[in-house]
């Protein structure tokens, strides 16, 4: 069973459109407003669920940078050791 909307719309969560088109939406008649309140709610709930998204979507993008900086950070410091080495090869190839 899915969990009920709530009616009240914390201003924190939703953009002020939204609850402006819900004000004028509650001065409606009430034969008007029982067919349109759900579908206001509605846009309520996807407008929270895209916002929800938008930011899991930004903190993925955020640590798919981060790890291609620990990435090119490690590949340079393996490249460094690599190079390191092949001098230390090549000056006991000299002697």
């Amino acid at each position: 069973m899915s969990k009920p909307h709530s009616l009240e719309w914390r201003k924190d969560q939703i953009p002020s459109e939204l609850i402006e088109l819900k004000g004028h939406l509650e001065q409606l008649p009430l034969h008007l407003r029982q067919k349109l309140l759900p579908l206001a709610e509605r846009l309520h709930h996807y407008t929270r669920l895209h916002s929800r998204l938008l930011r899991i979507a930004q903190d993925a993008v955020d640590q798919l940078q981060l790890d291609a900086k620990y990435m090119q950070f490690d590949l340079e410091a393996t490249r460094r050791e690599r190079d390191e080495l092949l001098r230390e090869m090549r000056g006991m190839d000299e002697e």
